[in-house]
């Protein structure tokens, strides 16, 4: 079972093969969220200082019945958060805000703030001093693991050339009819683990009829056949809900697709809409003003 398998990284620390998202589940719905992945099975769970829900993940946590030792957290330090000294605050802050002794994994959310997501500055002054201070977490035993979010590959080089110890982990997005081989390859390569966040295209992708008879096929869901996907290219996948019944099917993907089809799906046309999300930074969007407003407006309400 999905569930309870998992990847080892580089300094042998184990984490699930499978995690719970949580972006853009409120701090209010997250706990019982948390809870309610724990009953099904899942020991793995992602949030981020900009997803405003943290103290909720904390909560479930906490109050969820499995021991902490059991139990993989993940939260990602914010992306504006480009000197040593805002990146100590962060880092702290969100332990005190989860009401955690220690965080499983805390990764670099973006190189870039959100208002610059994919401009030219690679800001790789200001990720060096990030990854610094996570670093020095790290060797505090306050975080047990550390990685980068949609890192590309020079930004990830800037770490390598300067790092004492090598990210983990770089969580990008990463589906069918959207998948980065050359980054993912590249990645793996350098002893990276890839994580693949919204691995059903922020459900977009289920209105692809290519992709829907492919899961006909094996007789499964988009979501199934999406998630089974990413992990056979070795990813971690990411799916994000707060409906038991999908968390529950979400890790039913026990099948194999077959070489000829895996080929298939990484040659799907590119995906050209994500619907309204399409306004996200990681989806191709810019976060111009009116963009960064209605994130902010959207996160203070969760």
């Amino acid at each position: 079972m999905i569930l309870e398998e998992k990847y080892t990284l580089t300094n042998g620390v184990e984490i699930p093969k499978l995690g719970l998202g949580t972006w853009f589940i409120n701090n209010k719905d997250v706990p019982q969220a948390v809870k309610d992945a724990t009953k099904i099975g899942y020991r793995h769970i992602d949030t981020a200082q900009a997803y405003r829900n943290e103290t909720g993940v904390g909560e479930g946590i906490r109050n969820c019945g499995v021991n902490r030792s059991d139990m993989f957290v993940t939260t990602k330090l914010a992306a504006e958060a480009k000197s040593y000294k805002k990146a100590v605050s962060a880092i702290d802050g969100s332990l005190k805000t989860m009401g955690l002794d220690y965080i499983d994994m805390m990764i670099i959310h973006s190189p870039q703030p959100w208002s610059k997501f994919r401009e030219a500055d690679h800001f790789f002054e200001g990720n060096r001093e990030a990854w610094r201070a996570l670093e020095d977490a790290y060797k505090a035993g306050k975080l047990r693991a550390i990685g980068v979010s949609n890192f590309e590959k020079p930004d990830i080089e800037n770490i390598l050339n300067s790092c004492t110890v090598k990210p983990m982990v770089n969580q990008i997005l990463a589906h069918i009819s959207n998948t980065p081989t050359e980054l993912i390859e590249y990645t793996q390569s350098q002893g990276i683990l890839v994580e693949a966040y919204s691995p059903v295209g922020h459900g977009e992708i289920l209105n692809n009829q290519e992709i829907v008879k492919v899961a006909q096929k094996y007789d499964v869901t988009v979501p199934q056949l999406s998630i089974r996907f990413d992990l056979q290219l070795g990813l971690l996948p990411l799916p994000k809900t707060a409906n038991p019944a999908h968390m529950k099917m979400n890790a039913q993907v026990d099948f194999i697709i077959s070489g000829e089809d895996m080929e298939l799906l990484k040659n799907i046309e590119h995906i050209k809409d994500y619907g309204n999300a399409s306004a996200m930074p990681v989806y191709g969007g810019k976060m111009n003003l009116k963009t960064m407003l209605s994130f902010i407006l959207h996160s203070n309400r969760r």
